[in-house]
């Protein structure tokens, strides 16, 4: 028996391994297949969302060299002396897809989201199996921590809960702002962020005056014309960060031209991801329709880098770095200086600015407060994210790691605290915000999900 499973799991980590750009391809293929799409149209389909990961990939990669080459000069020149690097989702999802228990979730993930369409707790399918990780973090974390197995496959469990049912929560808003029809983002930093700013939108709308600023790269375009263009906002925005890094032309303006580069092909390279999913997606829903009737309404669970192709997600992400670098200055007893994930701050952003409808004035306040929470809770879970390490055998002995994306989750952190009580008071303080902030997403979105729902039934 335990040579099967020793076997499975090699089988398993040889195909994560291979990363998104693969994973995801096969799987949407055969999916496709055995749904009934015919096997070329499956093969071209899936291999349309590896060229589209392919892309965004190098996108990254090259936002993560220079953008991290930028900001640890930032640092250095802001006198920031912070003793943990934070190794991103890179490093962290390596070391989660090593537990003993990733496994096991996959598997487990796809049985929660099996019974929960089953009873009608959630509309969202999910087949972004890569970003699995995720709800496996909160899991391993949480063995890692307690030693127990029990509690970490529990960690699994509530994490995906909480996934499928934000999944539809935020399909109506990615319909309506991005426009992109049937499909949600569930996972990760996108989805569990998203509510904060909610809350924050909430707050804003009942102070007179500030509820009526309103900035978007749109709005800025219609006013100066070229000069608001995402390409020159790209390219402006990449060169004051090259100056705030270096006062030299040589070095700002060569970052300026990336980030050009990233705001025009990014929306691009996300064509290519949803042209591939589109068979799938039409096929499920006619098989659903035509076995369910008007009743069938359900949304595919997607990579939430589908969101990174909007204007002002760039934007506000490339807005984000210097801006969170001050924050890690500023908060009090913060050890963690922000690097890993810098590149991808987009991530943690981008729910908040469909929920601000573009508007960036709001996102930088909804996003100073994610960012601010996510660093405080990823100094807190400094010794969860080693212990889990340490227990892969990743780090040895005295080093310390970190990962703003999920070891900044406050899921994870409530989830594990409920069982370790190491901070009460953070605990209390981290549950009560984010459970306003949850109550102000399922209030304020369900009113656009029936609005929609009867939209589509007239």
């Amino acid at each position: 028996m335990m040579t099967f499973i020793n076997g499975m799991s090699g089988v398993f980590h040889y195909i994560v391994d291979m990363g998104p750009s693969v994973m995801l391809p096969v799987l949407i293929a055969v999916l496709s297949v055995l749904l009934g799409v015919k096997p070329g149209k499956a093969v071209r389909a899936g291999l349309m969302i590896g060229v589209g990961f392919v892309g965004m990939n190098l996108i990254v990669e090259m936002m993560s060299d220079s953008m991290g080459q930028a900001a640890q000069a930032m640092a250095e020149r802001l006198g920031v002396s912070l003793s943990i690097v934070e190794v991103g989702w890179p490093g962290m999802s390596a070391v989660t897809w090593a537990s003993v228990l990733a496994v096991v979730t996959i598997p487990l993930s796809i049985a929660v989201n099996m019974l929960m369409l089953a009873f009608k707790q959630t509309k969202t399918i999910n087949i972004d199996i890569w970003n699995v990780w995720h709800m496996t973090f909160t899991g391993a974390a949480a063995y890692a921590v307690t030693g127990n197995r029990w509690i970490g496959l529990l960690g699994v469990i509530v994490h995906a809960v909480i996934t499928f049912k934000l999944g539809d929560l935020w399909a109506p808003l990615i319909a309506d702002y991005f426009e992109l029809e049937g499909v949600t983002t569930p996972h990760g930093t996108a989805s569990y962020l998203g509510p904060v700013a909610c809350l924050v939108d909430v707050v804003i709308e009942r102070i007179p005056g500030v509820n009526r600023i309103n900035l978007t790269v749109s709005g800025l375009q219609e006013k100066i014309g070229v000069l608001g263009e995402p390409v020159v906002v790209g390219f402006v925005l990449g060169s004051v960060i090259g100056f705030l890094a270096e006062p030299d032309p040589q070095t700002a303006f060569p970052l300026g031209i990336k980030m050009a580069a990233v705001m025009v092909l990014m929306p691009r390279i996300v064509k290519c991801i949803m042209e591939g999913l589109f068979p799938v997606s039409e096929r499920m829903k006619e098989l659903l329709h035509r076995r369910m009737g008007d009743a069938a309404e359900v949304t595919i669970g997607l990579d939430p880098s589908l969101l990174l192709g909007d204007p002002d997600v760039v934007t506000a992400g490339i807005l984000f770095v210097p801006v969170t670098l001050l924050i890690a200055l500023i908060i009090p007893g913060n050890r963690i200086l922000p690097f890993g994930d810098l590149a991808t701050i987009g991530f943690f952003i981008s729910i908040a600015v469909a929920v601000h409808k573009g508007n960036l004035f709001r996102t930088l306040i909804s996003g100073s407060c994610i960012m601010a929470m996510t660093i405080w809770i990823t100094n807190q879970t400094v010794e969860w994210t080693t212990a889990l390490g340490r227990q892969v055998g990743a780090i040895s002995e005295g080093t310390l790691l970190a990962a703003m994306d999920q070891g900044g989750c406050p899921i994870t952190y409530i989830f594990i605290q409920l069982f370790t009580w190491e901070n009460i008071i953070g605990l209390v303080v981290i549950a009560a915000l984010y459970g306003l902030s949850l109550y102000a997403a399922f209030r304020t979105h369900r009113r656009k999900f029936l609005e929609q729902k009867a939209v589509r039934h007239n």
